[in-house]
């Protein structure tokens, strides 16, 4: 899936709707050349938030997970990528479709399982469930599931970051659904009026639910939403986590670097419905299937693993086969840990007085 860039270099005078800008901009980006050690560990990463979605799904069927359940499946270079940039001391929050940033914020496989199927060993008690997940300690500050919430309490971590001079930046992930809320636009203009460090990723898997962003957004140009508040954008394949890794360089060095909010576009894909309720007759078996087929993220790794001379077949299939054995080991241990006592009803919940 090619994108266009929208990034200029710092000077240049940009012309956008019959205006001419001289605002500062990023350099343009460039595809990361990674190590053979990085690869192989984007690809781990990669397989493990896919192996991890495809059992939640079966587990959903179950009846093992209950409330929605959102798979990420399709946008693994999408947090791979980005969350290669980051730093101990930067935040992510993001919406409800959260599990893959959590395992790759570095929270283990077995919590959470554990969370989706409401058990007490889950990363937030059993009480997050699959949209609300939580970890102060990894970073992490939520999934969402009102959407669009999680762009201005982004951009709050944001300004936390600043006023503590912590160094840290945050990074807000929402959708192109999203992108169409109005609290998105009031947060672009705080931050950049206040010169915070976020990094705003719109991950445009080109459907908010059922509805194509063509149909949805009278600008689809996502990368271009922030460029009346003067907050530069760049389009990125989010298809390719080595595309996605040097635009989040670019990005994280742009918001670190005390110049203001940057805006991500990543063009990428969900093979699924939006949720495991969905199903998906807004567009073809043939259109998932070509984009599978030419631009699935992992495929794409594992042929320049091999072509490199970093892996061969053998090895990524052992890979692949560790990567399940960690997956089946959380969810036996989701199936049989515990679910919360009777008496978590009543901790970590204010009461107001009426």
């Amino acid at each position: 899936m090619a994108a266009t860039s929208a990034s200029r270099k710092r000077t240049e005078t940009v012309k956008s709707d019959g205006l001419l800008r001289n605002w500062p901009r990023p350099d343009e980006p460039q595809r990361y050349k990674a190590s053979g050690e990085e690869l192989l560990e984007y690809y781990r990463q990669m397989l493990l938030v896919r192996r991890f979605e495809e059992r939640a799904g079966q587990l959903y069927g179950m009846g093992m997970i209950g409330g929605f359940c959102h798979l990420y499946i399709g946008q693994e270079a999408v947090v791979v990528g980005m969350q290669a940039a980051l730093r101990e001391t930067d935040s992510v929050i993001t919406g409800y479709r959260d599990h893959g940033h959590m395992l790759v914020a570095g929270i283990s496989a077995k919590a959470v399982m554990a969370e989706l199927t409401g058990r007490a060993a889950g990363i937030s008690g059993g009480k997050g469930g699959s949209m609300h997940m939580f970890s102060v300690e990894h970073g992490f500050y939520g999934g969402h599931g009102i959407v669009a919430a999680q762009v201005p309490l982004g951009t709050g971590l944001a300004f936390a970051h600043k006023y503590k001079g912590d160094g840290g930046i945050a990074v807000t992930y929402f959708g192109d659904g999203a992108a169409n809320q109005g609290q998105v636009y009031e947060s672009f203009n705080m931050a950049e009026l206040w010169k915070l460090p976020v990094v705003f990723v719109i991950e445009n898997n080109q459907y908010a639910m059922g509805t194509s962003v063509n149909r949805s957004s009278s600008e689809d140009q996502l990368y271009r939403r922030g460029e009346s508040f003067r907050v530069p954008g760049l389009q990125v394949d989010g298809m390719d986590v080595l595309a996605v890794k040097g635009a989040a360089d670019v990005a994280v060095d742009w918001v670190r670097s005390g110049k203001g909010p940057i805006l991500l576009e990543m063009k990428t894909y969900r093979y699924r419905g939006h949720s495991m309720s969905d199903p998906a007759k807004y567009r073809s078996r043939e259109e998932v299937a070509a984009i599978r087929e030419k631009s699935d993220p992992i495929e794409a790794l594992k042929k320049a693993l091999v072509d490199g001379g970093h892996a061969d077949e053998a090895g990524l299939k052992d890979m692949d086969k560790a990567v399940r054995a960690e997956v089946t080991e959380a969810a036996d241990f989701a199936e049989e840990a515990p679910e919360p006592g009777m008496g978590e009803l009543y901790t970590d919940v204010l009461l107001g007085q009426y």
